[in-house]
């Protein structure tokens, strides 16, 4: 599976994207994102560990626990190969804009 393939993947599941977004609002550890989500703490953490290996997220030790950031370099790559499908949609609404009524069919 490419990394595209299992950040896709990942974010399928709506309690990871929930996770993920709280996250992307702050740094989290394990137990605050408990708190914030209907399903347990042992869930929350395989749910983040879904989002580790698909680089959307790192933890960071912080004493006896983890704090759990966005991956700006995973994050960049799911970007990177979004913004291909972005540049080739305003390209073809470009030339469509551009196209002249009568050229048009």
């Amino acid at each position: 599976m490419t990394v595209d393939s299992a950040q896709l993947s990942a974010l399928g599941d709506t309690t990871r994207r929930q996770i993920f977004e709280l996250i992307a609002e702050r740094p989290r550890s394990v137990v605050e994102i408990t708190r914030q989500v209907a399903v347990s703490q042992s869930a929350v953490s395989q749910h983040l560990k879904v989002l580790k290996d698909s680089r959307l997220v790192r933890a960071e030790s912080k004493g006896a626990s983890n704090v759990y950031h966005i991956d700006p370099h995973g994050l960049g790559q799911m970007r990177a190969w979004l913004d291909r499908f972005w540049s080739k949609t305003l390209a073809a609404y470009k030339e469509a804009v551009e196209t002249p009524p009568e050229e048009q069919s």
